[in-house]
């Protein structure tokens, strides 16, 4: 696997593409766990973003039914369709941010760095058993902390409203080809039964998060902007606010449920929407 890798590198003389975060796995035995921890059988149809040149996306050939792979750079779609004879693997070309899904029950993906925030919460959004992905280590360790960890972050908090993450392997930058500058973890993710799952309000969480060491009343005066108040009518509604559920918590130690009620205590306050 490793030398037809590089021998399609050298037959096409290509370089990564920086601007489009690729940095290609290169350890089969690595390809094969995250395989193995996606537990597929031909039932299933798995959604790959990012196949570069297809090592991860000839394994998972191997083991699904079905694999879309949806890659941006065309070089490496044209090669992909070039190199490869897959009778279960469609490539479809366009960015994963913006192209319509196909029907699919898992993912399993080394995904575009650059990316990772906005095509989690993308994939939250879609019915699906399990998800296996790579991400920089720094972000995956965010995805899974706890309340109360110094990691602990938006993202955790709105991952974790919707579904169970964690990491489940550390990769060294060693095994990428070109090497990385971080270190890269594998994360499993499984969206949490439909009755578990917490919306929440995204402008509320931000106007905490910027502010994560602080109490909930003081992050909220501090970023009472982002709740369409001014200054005086922030006033107006401060009085209020001190009977407001976890109002003396740190920001960093809530968890989804009680952002949950103190987003119900201001929608009901008329403060947010």
């Amino acid at each position: 696997m490793r030398e037809r890798l590089f021998s399609i590198i050298s037959k096409y003389g290509l370089k990564a593409n920086s601007d489009l975060g690729q940095n290609f796995l290169i350890v089969p035995d690595i390809i094969e766990r995250n395989v193995e921890r996606a537990e597929l059988d031909e039932k299933d149809v798995v959604l790959e973003v990012g196949p570069g040149l297809g090592v991860l996306t000839d394994a998972l050939s191997r083991s699904a039914g079905k694999v879309y792979a949806i890659e941006k750079d065309r070089r490496l779609v044209e090669i992909l369709r070039r190199e490869y004879d897959w009778p279960n693997v469609e490539i479809i070309e366009g960015d994963a941010l913006r192209v319509e899904f196909p029907e699919f029950n898992k993912i399993v993906s080394n995904l575009p760095y650059q990316i990772s925030s906005p095509i989690t919460f993308r994939f939250l959004k879609y019915e699906f058993e399990k998800a296996v992905l790579i991400y920089q280590l720094e972000f995956a360790q965010r995805m899974v902390a706890k309340p109360g960890d110094r990691n602990y972050s938006r993202l955790s908090l709105m991952v974790q409203a919707k579904a169970y993450a964690e990491l489940v392997e550390r990769i060294g930058r060693g095994a990428f080809w070109p090497r990385p500058k971080v270190d890269s973890a594998v994360v499993v993710l499984e969206p949490k039964p439909r009755g578990e799952r917490i919306e929440l309000d995204e402008n509320l969480v931000r106007a905490l998060f910027q502010h994560r060491r602080s109490t909930v009343l003081a992050a909220l005066r501090k970023s009472h902007h982002m709740l369409g108040l001014d200054r005086e009518g922030f006033k107006r509604v401060r009085k209020s606010l001190s009977d407001m559920p976890h109002a003396e918590k740190r920001v960093f130690q809530l968890t989804p449920v009680e952002v949950k009620d103190i987003e119900e205590f201001l929608v009901a306050e008329g403060i947010l929407d």
